[in-house]
């Protein structure tokens, strides 16, 4: 995996999958059969009932497995993936996310929720943030690594960028743009979410949050603007425009304003 170039984070996710099946059949993985791992996802899926990104997590890692390591035909395997979920995620109104952001007091808080609001970056893409990748010149944020290994570039709204210079002035950070309290050390995930809630509950917000709140908001905040949705998916870092087209789903549609193309044809006729 290190040499086909995929992530830190995916590496230890599928060793990590592999090694709880492994535990359960205390087998090695390489023993484990079809049949067994066919086993096991049914348990994980009905007794523990784990995601269905995790289950195709843990057929993506056996596939590698199998085929890459084994030189198993993966073709002949036929592990069929579980259909997803169609849930439409919960989205944040312009004026929810104001008041969440407006009355955090904590500089740090702060400027984390504006960052995830106004660029609509990932959490691992926060986390993993450095000051020089913040562009100020261009009005623009690197992700160098992004999902998948993929760099982009993101907008700098100018009020988070005031934001972000009043937090670094206070603040100092060395390594990464959001730190721990020890020097050089990430903010943590739990701490970001723990902000998140915080703030959602001083706002009045009753709505489910969570870190990818801010992202979604994004998202649909700017489709609502009219902002074309091919810009939006290279914003967000989507490979597929079938993953940014579930916005189209969510954001305020005025049809007011909309004519039928059928009334135009017929003056024109």
């Amino acid at each position: 995996m290190e040499i086909r170039n995929y992530s830190p984070r995916t590496i230890r996710t599928y060793v990590a999958m592999l090694a709880n099946a492994a535990k359960y059949f205390h087998l090695s993985p390489d023993k484990i059969t079809v049949e067994q791992l066919k086993s096991y996802l049914h348990y994980c899926t009905k007794e523990r009932g784990l995601s269905v990104s995790t289950i195709n997590q843990t057929i993506n890692a056996f596939r590698i497995l199998f085929q890459d390591v084994l030189g198993l035909d993966w073709e002949t395997i036929k592990i069929k993936r579980p259909r997803k979920n169609k849930h439409l995620p919960v989205i944040l109104s312009k004026e929810e996310v104001s008041k969440m952001i407006e009355g955090t007091i904590n500089l740090k808080h702060k400027a984390i929720m504006a960052l995830l609001y106004s660029s609509g970056i990932r959490r691992d893409e926060l986390l993993n943030m450095r000051p020089t990748d913040i562009d100020s010149k261009r009005m623009l944020i690197r992700i160098p690594n992004g999902k998948g290994n993929k760099s982009r570039e993101t907008l700098l709204a100018r009020k988070t960028l005031d934001i972000l210079r009043e937090y670094y002035r206070h603040y100092h950070p060395y390594k990464y743009l959001f730190e721990s309290y020890r020097q050089g050390v990430p903010y943590s995930a739990t701490s970001t979410l723990k902000i998140i809630r915080r703030a959602a509950n001083r706002a009045g917000v009753t709505k489910p949050v969570c870190i990818h709140s801010f992202r979604h908001a994004f998202a649909t905040h700017l489709l609502e603007q009219g902002t074309n949705l091919k810009v939006i998916q290279r914003l967000l870092g989507h490979t597929s425009m079938r993953t940014t087209g579930v916005y189209l789903h969510l954001a305020k549609t005025d049809y007011k304003d909309v004519e039928s193309p059928f009334d135009t044809t017929m003056e024109t006729a």
